[in-house]
């Protein structure tokens, strides 16, 4: 039985093909870090965020890490269609220090993507998404909504503003 030379041409392809999809998210997986959205974050009552001690008035607190370094945890509601804070007034976090964003929605599924980076989470009501990522430059980065939440979602956009470490803790006080 002869293979035709053009059906071994097509499987060879194929092949390869195959091989690279596996070595793509092979890559994404071990080398990007790129990882699933976990339950570490928590749960929280979505109807009930106003009175949530840290979602009720959300934003960006100094902390310690467990080593005792500097850094900042940055509470953010998604709602149809901004993020509170992020929207009306940019999110400010400190340069070269880990900052955890807990991010959680009281109305729909909304996604949490800051533009340049590999920061990126489906944001679901009741669920609390944890992303820690420490920014290397200082600047604005952009804050979109990647999943379809309504009649508005083209127009649910933010931005988080980088400012140098010092400039950061020197306005604010750090809670052990």
């Amino acid at each position: 039985m002869e293979i035709h030379r053009y059906e071994k041409l097509w499987t060879a392809a194929s092949l390869v093909i195959i091989v690279g999809f596996i070595a793509t998210i092979t890559y994404g997986t071990v080398v990007v870090g790129v990882a699933m959205v976990d339950d570490s974050g928590g749960t929280i009552d979505a109807d009930s965020l106003n009175d949530h001690p840290e979602f009720g008035d959300p934003g960006v607190e100094a902390t310690t890490t467990e080593d005792g370094e500097p850094a900042a945890d940055a509470y953010v509601v998604a709602r149809q269609y901004l993020f509170q804070p992020g929207t009306a007034e940019p999110i400010t976090v400190p340069a070269d220090t880990p900052v955890t964003f807990h991010v959680t929605s009281g109305d729909v599924t909304h996604g949490f993507s800051v533009v340049g980076t590999n920061v990126n989470t489906m944001v679901i009501p009741g669920q609390v998404a944890e992303i820690t990522v420490e920014f290397s430059e200082t600047g604005e980065y952009g804050l979109v909504c990647h999943e379809y939440c309504g009649a508005g979602h083209h127009d649910m956009a933010g931005s988080i503003e980088v400012v140098p470490r010092s400039e950061f803790f020197d306005d604010t006080e750090v809670n052990a």
